[in-house]
């Protein structure tokens, strides 16, 4: 009866009912366990430095679209940080050894070994983000969940564009990493003769594009509009111009993007930023996982490629 079956009478539901709650009845998680082959548990890998995690917005945001998502199938969220090939080996021995029903998988680089071990384990997977290697080759039983980086850098392109600007720059995230290279990608759709010396990378952090926003301005004294990776990274290249006299949006326009309206709408001024739904992409990875591991005989679902928007402030 505790597990719902229909075929006991409503009288004695109601009296097993009232005993559970007089007795505080808890099931047993590994009696059940042994009985379904299931840990009601996923893990959620990253695969990036603790302060990254903790300070980035966008995974504080992620994290709350999937927290959401495991609590309302009621299933326990495992954080697993992975920083180097101790934590690698770890956490895959982990993986294999039916801890967990299934794993959501973030932050993949392309010399990173973590995205293609996992893939092979005999244990249902999502992706945040399109795995690097899916560039080269076909996997049609790889799952993931991404936004359009690809149209979201050509949308800020066309932005800035559309002012009037015509020194335009970009700062860019990791160049080992899927979503910057997409972003990236799409900048130069729209910009198809800009010049190397305009494009900067940097690592997503605050520190990063200050270092960035300072060469580009060395660089090119006149630049007149930004593209940045990220919102965070957004917020210190506005910190800079600011030191450096530079009046956004008069001098300089400046698009983010994520969209997070937490950092977006603190910054001075406000950043104008490609939206990309975060906590939605953080809820469609646990609904795809969850769809495998609990129908696993059903057709296996689709990858899911989220649109993006601008969001209009005042940075441009």
């Amino acid at each position: 009866m505790i597990n719902g079956d229909r075929r006991v009478g409503a009288d004695t539901v109601a009296r097993v009912r009232e005993a559970i709650d007089r007795l505080g009845y808890v099931p047993n998680q590994a009696a059940r366990s042994l009985v379904t082959r299931r840990t009601d548990a996923v893990a959620v890998v990253v695969a990036e430095p603790q302060e990254r995690v903790f300070i980035d917005p966008f995974f504080g945001t992620i994290f709350r679209g999937v927290g959401k998502a495991l609590a309302e199938r009621g299933l326990q969220f495992v954080l697993l940080l992975v920083e180097g090939a101790t934590d690698r080996d770890s956490v895959v021995r982990y993986l294999a050894g039916g801890h967990v029903d299934g794993a959501l998988v973030f932050a993949l680089k392309a010399d990173d070994r973590l995205p293609a071990a996992v893939a092979r384990l005999d244990l249902p997977v999502v992706f945040s983000g399109r795995p690097d290697w899916l560039r080269h080759q076909a996997a049609n039983d790889v799952l993931f969940v991404d936004a359009d980086n690809r149209g979201g850098g050509a949308t800020a392109a066309r932005h800035l564009l559309s002012l009037g600007r015509s020194k335009i720059a970009t700062i860019t995230g990791p160049m080992n990493q899927t979503a910057s290279t997409d972003r990236l990608l799409g900048f130069r759709d729209a910009l198809p003769h800009l010049a190397d010396s305009l494009i900067v990378e940097a690592d997503f952090s605050r520190h990063g594009a200050a270092r960035a926003m300072n060469l580009l301005l060395e660089r090119h004294p006149d630049v007149d509009a930004v593209f940045v990776a990220s919102d965070l990274m957004a917020g210190a290249a506005l910190d800079v111009l600011r030191e450096h006299g530079r009046r956004v949006p008069d001098d300089v326009a400046v698009v983010g993007f994520d969209g997070i309206a937490a950092v977006g709408e603190q910054t001075t001024p406000p950043l104008t930023s490609v939206h990309q739904d975060i906590e939605k992409m953080g809820h469609l990875m646990v609904d795809l996982l969850t769809r495998t591991i609990t129908k696993p005989d059903e057709q296996r679902p689709e990858s899911v490629i989220i649109p993006t928007h601008l969001i209009r402030r005042r940075s441009a």
